[in-house]
């Protein structure tokens, strides 16, 4: 909708490898910003405040497919497509941002990113952020507002070790931490291998994940000036 309250300018299922900014390009809209997520796993609806963009449209809905792995066989045969809802946080605290860190279970361990993961079957992305970070941090999240949608597209092995057409779809929330405190992560074993508070003032030395890194450039000077008399 092109102001917040009012009628929908158009409606679309996000099909396997699409991008939201992409499809609303090509409708002639650029995305300002998102207003609202409802529903559970699997049946979210992400209502998004858009405006004319006038300029001239290149049809390519799908996004380019990157392969994770080089070295990955596909000659038996296309992947099985997999398209995953997550969500995920900027968590501010008077310790700086909270970051975790891959683990050797994904393809790229060492790595920093944000906070969150997968929604689960009847969860809504709200709820799923919030038990990530426990999951991941031992940390509480209060949230401020939704803040973002971004997605990516390859094909590369799970956690599992299977081949899949991954299509990440992570919904983006702002919040802070009440109560910091030495993190922890309690889902041992799984894709994220430690936690920390990253001050503000090394943030942009850590090594993060691309798609960590965009968010954060895009959208951390603004909420650290909104907060900052509780940062």
């Amino acid at each position: 909708m092109e102001v917040a309250g009012g009628s929908a300018v158009f409606t679309r299922v996000l099909p396997h490898g699409a991008d939201p900014h992409r499809l609303a390009w090509e409708k002639g809209f650029r995305i300002i910003r998102p207003l609202s997520v409802t529903g559970r796993a699997p049946d979210l609806t992400l209502t998004l405040q858009i405006a004319r963009h006038g300029r001239r449209i290149n049809y390519r809905a799908l996004q380019r497919t990157r392969s994770t792995d080089p070295g990955l066989d596909l000659s038996a045969g296309a992947p099985a497509a997999r398209q995953r809802l997550a969500a995920y946080a900027i968590t501010l605290s008077p310790l700086g941002i909270l970051g975790t860190q891959f683990s050797d279970k994904t393809a790229v361990p060492g790595l920093w990113g944000l906070p969150g993961g997968g929604i689960d079957l009847g969860e809504n992305p709200a709820e799923a952020v919030v038990r990530e970070l426990q999951e991941e941090s031992g940390q509480s999240l209060e949230i401020s507002h939704l803040l973002d949608v971004q997605t990516d597209h390859w094909i590369g092995r799970s956690p599992a070790g299977f081949v899949e057409d991954f299509h990440a779809v992570r919904i983006i929330f702002a919040g802070r931490c009440p109560d910091p405190s030495e993190p922890i992560v309690n889902d041992v074993g799984g894709t994220t291998s430690a936690a920390a508070w990253i001050p503000l003032t090394r943030w942009d030395a850590t090594s993060w994940s691309s798609g960590a890194r965009a968010l954060l450039e895009r959208h951390l000077q603004t909420l650290v000036d909104a907060w900052r008399p509780a940062v």
